[in-house]
């Protein structure tokens, strides 16, 4: 991301889970935090992909296109990590390059549970204005402002009150592409000192296959490239030297066609992006 301005892709993110939640691409989607996170420029285009379909010129039904696509697979991510977090129902949720992620105001599973919200400072300065008029789901948020490839993680994090013997649910979505292989080893580093037994980890990566160069080409116009990229395997092993056992790790198509076939269809487009769930054993 470009200093001093919020992250380009993260609003991006939220702007699919907008459109998803106006219209959700499969039952049980919804997102009623995104709409309200956004600038009031992404709420326009949010509004036009959502609305009636004419009169559009072709740069709109262009943007409408890509919008309706983004939120498919942004939905397809964002509900297998709030399986995770249900199923483990920890009192500590920490998520690492939170951007204009919704959880701690719109999931009830969270009542019992500490969100700590770790992001950048230009990108946190925007989100902690427009949350302020929403409702907490989470019992408690917490905003900790970390550039991670400078500042320490794990002082911030006792800083904040983070417990480290008692079990944490880690949520790394849509960051591990965009760091060097040496910050993102950093934090693990990091998790796997404040990982209690029974603590977990979701995590979005890229793999490398042709379609990420393409994907790659685009993020890194807007100022925000692809800097790693991991096989199945390779993922795995990183993991597993952090005391990390994987659990589940599928590609958004294969997340998609566990839905529908019209999802694992437009979910190839994606076919780079891969969601890992692990568990501290």
């Amino acid at each position: 991301m470009k200093a001093g301005r919020a992250s380009v892709t993260a609003e991006l993110v939220c702007m699919g889970r907008a459109v998803a939640d106006a219209a959700p691409p499969f039952p049980g989607f919804a997102d009623p935090t995104a709409l309200r996170l956004l600038s009031e420029r992404a709420r326009e285009r949010v509004a036009r992909a959502t609305g009636p379909k004419e009169p559009l010129g072709l740069r709109e039904r262009i943007d409408r296109g890509y919008l309706t696509r983004q939120s498919q697979l942004v939905a397809l991510r964002t509900r297998a990590i709030d399986e995770t977090v249900r199923a483990a129902a920890a009192r500590q949720v920490v998520i690492l390059g939170a951007g204009l992620d919704g959880r701690a105001w719109r999931m009830p599973e969270l009542s019992a549970a500490v969100v700590f919200e770790v992001d950048h400072p230009d990108s946190q300065r925007e989100k902690r204005a427009r949350t302020r008029e929403l409702r907490l789901a989470a019992r408690e948020v917490r905003f900790l402002a970390v550039d991670f490839e400078r500042d320490s993680l794990d002082a911030v994090l006792a800083q904040a009150g983070h417990e480290p013997l008692v079990p944490t649910t880690w949520i790394w979505e849509g960051v591990v592409m965009y760091l060097e292989r040496a910050a993102i080893e950093s934090t693990l580093r990091v998790v796997e000192r404040r990982s209690a037994l029974g603590s977990h980890l979701s995590l979005t990566y890229a793999a490398p296959t042709w379609l990420l160069k393409v994907v790659g080409a685009v993020v890194r116009y807007l100022g925000e490239p692809f800097r790693t990229a991991f096989t199945p395997a390779q993922a795995r092993a990183l993991l597993a030297r952090h005391g990390f056992t994987v659990t589940a790790d599928a590609g958004l198509a294969a997340l998609g066609s566990r839905i529908s076939a019209e999802l694992g269809r437009a979910s190839k487009v994606a076919s780079h992006l891969r969601v890992l769930t692990a568990e501290r054993h």
